[in-house]
């Protein structure tokens, strides 16, 4: 193997457009340490070093297409140059969506149980929703008006055992409907 002179770029292009890996890692080397300085202007480490790799990756990859008259060494900063920031730019594109996503849904992010008793207390209208209509109106008078057994079955023109027949099956359709959230009710009622 001929040493590669990294000063010579058309040979150093020639050498590694046929290559196996020898020259290639010859240049991998020479030009890491000095990308990667490169790249930690404008990211942080882990990024810059990643950046890198891609880079290397794309010469390893695009060596046969190169052309020996351009400078490597310009290409490969302004390929690391374009790739940070294109990272750069995406990241501050995600934490622009991220504020606006914040802003829009900040009674959310700042009181989770805000959103949690909304979403409660709609699973639980819905189920209230899909009870039969007689067992529906006797929870309702029974739970949301404050009525007794006895007030509701003057109104509902029934017995008080038929109250609390209907209460009992409205009561259980609900326990099945919501079960699965049951233990979270408890804890929002204590």
């Amino acid at each position: 193997m001929s040493e590669l002179d990294l000063g010579n770029n058309e040979k150093t292009i020639r050498l590694l457009k046929d290559d196996n890996g020898v020259y290639f890692e010859i240049v991998y080397k020479h030009y890491f340490a000095p990308l990667y300085s490169f790249a930690t202007q404008y990211l942080v480490r882990e990024k810059a070093e990643g950046v890198v790799q891609e880079t290397m990756l794309w010469l390893w990859e695009n060596k046969k297409t190169l052309i020996p008259e351009m400078s490597l060494k310009s290409l490969l900063f302004t390929i690391v140059k374009n790739k940070c920031l294109n990272k750069t730019n995406h990241e501050q594109m995600k934490n622009r969506i991220h504020e606006t996503l914040k802003e829009k849904y900040q009674d959310q992010f700042e009181n989770p149980d805000f959103y949690l008793e909304n979403e409660l207390f709609q699973l639980f209208h819905d189920a209230l929703d899909r009870l039969p209509e007689n067992f529906r109106q006797a929870f309702e008078m029974s739970r949301m008006d404050g009525l007794t057994h006895k007030e509701i079955a003057e109104q509902l023109g029934v017995s008080p055992q038929t109250v609390n027949y209907r209460l009992g099956k409205a009561l259980e359709i609900l326990r099945k409907e919501l079960k699965e959230y049951l233990p979270i009710f408890l804890v929002m009622l204590i």
